[in-house]
């Protein structure tokens, strides 16, 4: 029963996948084969063969072998792909069934191969093809993994078979649970399709577990459909099956009388794999109950059965098959065996001159060396120049960058420095005049006017001094600027810091450019405390930014803008344990493209020749030696606020 399901599960998958009309054409064997003897050489009489090999593989497998053959050779003629993929399965199946099995593993391997190449969907078929003859060889492990690997990728009209395959291969590794369990799967679907006859199977899992009343259930089911349906295989396998049961349950008269009804004249006859298992069960019985002549009758039925299945002739031919094949293999071993003698022989000689070549090398290798050496430590010395002359230039522009600003300051400081010397000498000019005035009363005697004279000469001494205090101030501010500083923290005031340098930033923008105008604020938190921070340094940061901003608005301005009024604005906050210094100005703002570059060195969108791209990345290095943050928020076309961030003093 299970050789004879797989040959249809597997023919199922062959005759699903290549739509052939042959049966459909033409009714009864002989007229097949007369259509065929008149067809010429195309895809018709491809069609005719295939129909043929369908008939002939139960039967007659040697007769299939034949039909697969010239199928093959005809589709090879025709160069149709599939058509070859299908003939070369058609005829593992064949040769398989006949009982050749080596050259049958041989093509079903060929139709994998093949089916894998054309990405073909009868892959799964193919796959199918080598689980059958690992089937019929008895490796049911590796019949197992291929019927896993055609489960994968199985079509769903071809499921059902699978289960079935799986539930026959568990059966044979003494897995009855497994094989009830998928032979279960099967049932559900060709029940509710109407197609295959499961009960075989079923039964044969019951048996394997020893569950003899539930085989002999299914079994007689299977009877059933076989004498509704006229399939006289799955008849005999039904019988033969219950002969098995009765036999193994010790009684053996009704497992002969099973086995009589195969050999009955009522049966065509036409599945001799069926009988001849009938008649060996019977020769075995017999035997067992010590009689002869029974025993004699059916071996010579066995016999006969087997000489019509395995002839000399056909078995010669078989073998003459796989000699003809073990012959091909032996010239591809000896093949193979020539080019690894090859292959050897020239790894020695090419292994003796890359030697020869190392030798070489490394006698070369030896001579340069010194000389090597030589040019690498010559190397080294010019990196380290080059790695000193570039500190050097890094620190010179780093120098160049801070004069820059202190560049920037002079202007504005020279502007606000003359408004106290003006007060200065204005307030000496009056106390000269008031001087000769207290004289002049003092000679009169007019105590009075001399005190009054007095009192205006202190009071303008008073303001001399004020605007002396303010201009020293400035210059201080403006060393402070200029001088690299040690480093040292002191306790600043931010607001009074962030102010001055506005207003120098401003006087000095102005001083460079006398068209330039801008509305300038401050918004400052007089709830901030001194701040420890580097004050020159700190006010370096302030002043770049402001610069920046100026130029942002001074730029926006030039662009024509009606009712643009350009403005900057510079404010501070306390944020609990930190302050914020803010530089805002209304100028184009800065673009989202370039955003993330500001705060690298020597970046800058400023033409060439008006910034070295330092500012930013100095002011970024100061902010955060002061374990503070820089941030910025930008729009285009409306503006742009830094953002200084600093800790308070503790």
């Amino acid at each position: 029963m299970m050789d004879i399901l797989l040959s249809k599960t597997f023919l199922c998958f062959t005759f699903l996948f290549f739509s052939y009309t042959a049966s459909t054409q033409v009714s009864g064997i002989d007229s097949v084969k007369k259509v065929l003897q008149t067809q010429k050489e195309d895809t018709n009489k491809l069609s005719t063969l295939f129909f043929l090999v369908n008939h002939y593989i139960e039967s007659h497998a040697d007769t299939g072998v034949t039909y697969s053959q010239q199928a093959l050779d005809l589709a090879e003629k025709l160069n149709l792909k599939e058509e070859i993929l299908g003939a070369e399965g058609s005829l593992s199946l064949c040769l398989t069934i006949a009982g050749n099995y080596p050259l049958g593993l041989d093509h079903a391997f060929k139709t994998l191969s093949l089916a894998k190449k054309l990405h073909s969907s009868a892959l799964g078929w193919a796959y199918s093809t080598v689980s059958y003859s690992y089937y019929y060889l008895g490796e049911y492990n590796t019949c197992l993994g291929y019927t896993r690997e055609a489960m994968k990728i199985a079509q769903p009209r071809e499921i059902a078979y699978g289960w079935r395959d799986l539930a026959l291969v568990f059966h044979k590794l003494n897995e009855p649970d497994s094989a009830i369990l998928y032979a279960k799967k099967a049932f559900e679907i060709f029940k509710s399709t109407g197609q295959g006859n499961i009960f075989n199977i079923l039964g044969d899992a019951y048996a394997g577990k020893g569950s003899y009343d539930s085989a002999l259930f299914f079994y007689h089911n299977g009877i059933s459909v076989a004498l509704n349906e006229f399939i006289e295989p799955e008849l005999i396998d039904n019988y033969n099956s219950i002969a098995e049961v009765y036999k193994a349950t010790n009684n053996p008269d009704s497992a002969a009388w099973y086995c009589k009804k195969i050999l009955s004249e009522k049966i065509e006859k036409r599945y001799p794999i069926g009988l001849l298992k009938a008649a060996n069960m019977l020769a075995d019985i017999y035997g067992a109950q010590n009689k002869p002549d029974s025993t004699l009758k059916y071996l010579r039925i066995a016999l006969s059965v087997k000489d019509s299945l395995f002839s000399r002739e056909k078995t010669m031919a078989i073998q003459n098959l796989a000699f003809k094949e073990k012959e091909k293999q032996e010239e591809i071993e000896a093949s193979k065996l020539k080019y690894q003698n090859r292959f050897r022989l020239y790894s020695l000689l090419g292994g003796f001159i890359a030697l020869l070549v190392i030798a070489g090398i490394l006698l070369r290798n030896n001579r340069n060396k010194q000389k090597t050496n030589m040019i690498l430590q010559h190397q080294k010395e010019k990196v380290e120049t080059t790695l000193q002359e570039l500190k050097s230039t890094q620190a010179q522009l780093i120098q160049s960058e801070k004069m820059a600003s202190l560049g920037e300051l002079t202007a504005g400081i020279a502007h606000e420095i003359q408004n106290p010397l003006n007060f200065v000498n204005n307030f000496s000019d009056v106390n000269s005049e008031l001087l000769e005035e207290l004289k002049i009363e003092a000679e009169k005697g007019n105590l009075g006017g001399v005190k009054a004279i007095a009192s205006d000469l202190v009071s303008n001494e008073q303001k001399i001094n004020h605007h002396g205090k303010r201009a020293d101030a400035i210059v201080k501010g403006m060393l402070q600027h200029s001088r690299t500083g040690s480093g040292v923290k002191e306790p600043s005031d931010i607001n009074r810091l962030a102010d001055e340098y506005l207003r120098l930033a401003y006087q000095g923008f102005r001083a460079r450019d006398k068209s330039f105008n801008a509305t300038f604020s401050t918004e400052f938190d007089n709830g901030i405390n001194k701040v420890d921070i580097v004050p020159q340094e700190i006010g370096r940061v302030i002043l770049n930014l402001i610069n920046n901003a100026f130029y942002a608005v001074n730029e926006r301005a030039k662009q024509g803008v009606a009712g643009y009024e350009p403005t900057v604005i510079v404010g501070t906050r306390r944020l609990q344990d930190r302050i914020e210094i803010s530089v805002k100005d209304n100028g184009s703002g800065i673009a989202s493209s370039i955003k993330d570059k500001i705060f690298q060195p020597f970046f800058t969108t400023k033409p060439t020749g008006q910034g070295t791209g330092l500012g930013l990345s100095l002011a970024y290095d100061i902010v955060k030696a002061h374990g503070g943050e820089v941030k910025v928020e930008t729009k285009e076309n409306e503006g742009s606020a830094f953002f200084i961030i600093l800790p308070l003093s503790n």
